[in-house]
């Protein structure tokens, strides 16, 4: 959907939910997501996985195994009580610490497994497309497909990079190839460089409540 810049977002917003109620099953206004292209327009839509398209309206995260929605925000048992058992099904599937794991999630979507990033990162473990490719044929937008894939991934970087929390990390960030090209060490990315130590500070953190 697309709306002209006269429009406020909040408007357009309003206009949105409005036309989505209309032609939805769910009477609720859906997930929609929105950005402000190079004229100034305000571009909406609710298709999920659109690179550059920020959440907007956020859906109630779906839940596992058919839970029922809420409208209460999770709180962090909840959250984990959750995913637990396919984060779980993930550790031994790809032998991943379920703390790594679990960090990993945290940082990058705070369990929401709708969240869609400014470069198109999708669901609870924020995986590129072309990543999410290499190490999966399902919806990123399911959680357990989600977090199956990301768990691959990290089981291959951990190999590549011989275990080496640090490195994997870097890399899954920035990319393996960034993290080579870098002599084997934490790339000079900004974003790499805050967002390593803030994984590490919570999967140690995990640890030492396990």
């Amino acid at each position: 959907m697309h709306r002209h810049s006269s429009f406020s977002l909040e408007n357009a917003i309003v206009v949105a939910c409005a036309t989505l109620g209309a032609v939805l099953p769910d009477p609720a206004c859906a997930q929609i997501f929105g950005a402000v292209d190079s004229n100034g327009a305000i571009v909406l839509t609710n298709v999920r996985g659109k690179p550059g398209m920020k959440v907007i309206v956020a859906d109630n995260p779906p839940g596992v195994g058919g839970a029922k929605r809420s409208s209460r925000k999770p709180s962090g048992s909840d959250q984990l009580a959750l995913y637990a058992d396919l984060i779980d099904e993930a550790s031994r599937s790809f032998r991943v610490q379920p703390e790594l794991l679990r960090a990993v999630i945290d940082v990058e979507s705070g369990y929401n497994p709708n969240a869609v990033s400014d470069k198109g990162a999708l669901g609870l473990m924020q995986l590129m497309p072309d990543t999410a490719r290499r190490f999966s044929q399902g919806d990123m937008f399911n959680p357990r497909e989600n977090v199956l894939a990301g768990a691959r991934y990290l089981r291959f970087l951990l190999d590549l990079f011989k275990d080496d929390v640090e490195l994997t990390l870097a890399a899954y960030n920035a990319g393996e190839n960034a993290v080579i090209r870098a002599g084997y060490r934490v790339p000079s990315l900004p974003e790499t460089r805050l967002y390593v130590p803030r994984v590490l500070a919570r999967y140690k953190q995990l640890l030492a409540a396990s």
